[in-house]
């Protein structure tokens, strides 16, 4: 449905200009249709950038972007005016009309259809997104929840092919922000609209997407499913970004088959991933597929540490465990009513498969 290639982006190329500022580089990627993509990466990083070049507010100095088929953007200048390229757009904290009413707000984008005709869009939009009969309040009546829904509404109401989300819950608390984007996603599913949100949040990210594209300076790094960009991350900058992240030393065996496997402190350990690794290698261990066990049961396999810390978030909770054989601490994540404490010791054993990666060198 939608696509980029060799999109670049450069701020502050004007003459006088202290300091150039690479946005974005040679980004390529596509949405396919019905498609939700999350596009996820720190501040800086140029998501938001690419929102508003295929939105039309940014122009790009190089590369292509088109919509089924139809170029948008072509060879570095736009084609289509930001208001004909049938994307909507739901921007950070909603940026409602503050003096018109929930209504107006809706129909705004829909000034060329008749009156009637524009009613009744109005009215069954605000149905879909639960604000039946909200219609005539102004947004400062509104909690921030409803609001967010009223931007999602303005932007669906013109049909568009393709919507845009820019970071649309970060201004809202945990709760309502958890459950704001479940009601999201279950209507743009239902809907079958191709959607792109940018996010920082890793949670959001993996939670909404049904492809992660991950970015870094500019660049697209990593696309993929949540759950495959999540435990087969394309290096371990990003797997760290992406949560916590145990890392050992390990030795590859049988590197380019499909029974891999890498010997490490924890034992034998099947291959997910390789990353090119021959021999000596970075292992990459999540802490939910780390096991906690009896210390006096030696018939099962695996690492003794002493409980160091424990950190508890109600439904779960991570524990920082000092491993001597390792010379430092295992974060692992367990239930929150586990029954450990710190001072305990305890026998860690891993029951996934891991990623290698090319050993990390210091910086010199």
């Amino acid at each position: 449905m939608l696509e980029t290639h060799n999109l670049t982006k450069v701020f502050g190329r004007a003459v006088g200009a202290q300091e150039s500022i690479l946005a974005l580089d040679d980004v390529d990627f596509h949405v396919a249709e019905g498609e939700l993509m999350t596009v996820l990466g720190p501040s800086g990083c140029g998501k938001t950038t690419l929102l508003r070049v295929i939105a039309g507010f940014e122009t790009p100095d190089s590369g292509t972007v088109t919509v089924a088929g139809r170029p948008i953007v072509a060879e570095g200048a736009r084609t289509v005016p930001a208001h004909a390229r049938g994307i909507g757009l739901v921007p950070q904290e909603g940026a409602l009309f503050p003096h018109l009413s929930v209504a107006q707000n809706v129909g705004f984008g829909l000034r060329r259809l008749h009156p009637c005709e524009r009613r009744d869009r109005v009215a069954e939009t605000l149905e879909l997104v639960g604000l039946a009969g909200f219609g005539r309040r102004r947004p400062h009546e509104l909690s921030g929840g409803q609001q967010q829904r009223v931007a999602l509404a303005r932007a669906i109401a013109p049909r568009p092919q393709v919507v845009l989300l820019d970071e649309p819950f970060s201004a809202l608390d945990e709760y309502l922000r958890e459950n704001l984007r479940s009601e999201v996603r279950a209507l743009l599913t239902r809907l079958g609209t191709t959607t792109i949100m940018v996010t920082h949040d890793q949670e959001e990210a993996l939670a909404m997407g049904d492809r992660v594209a991950v970015m870094r300076a500019g660049r697209v790094i990593q696309v993929g499913p949540p759950r495959e960009t999540y435990f087969q991350p394309a290096d371990l900058q990003l797997a760290r970004f992406l949560g916590e992240a145990v890392v050992i030393k390990g030795e590859l065996v049988g590197a380019g088959t499909d029974r891999a496997c890498v010997s490490c402190a924890f034992g034998t350990l099947p291959v997910a991933m390789a990353n090119g690794c021959t021999g000596p290698c970075d292992v990459l261990i999540r802490p939910e597929n780390i096991r906690i066990g009896d210390v006096a049961d030696t018939r099962s396999p695996g690492l003794v540490g002493t409980v160091r810390e424990q950190t508890f978030y109600g439904h779960d909770g991570l524990l920082r465990v000092h491993v001597a054989q390792l010379g430092g601490d295992v974060t692992v994540r367990v239930l929150g009513d586990h029954p450990h404490r710190v001072g305990d010791d305890v026998r860690l054993t891993v029951e996934r498969s891991v990623s290698t990666y090319p050993i990390e060198r210091a910086a010199a």
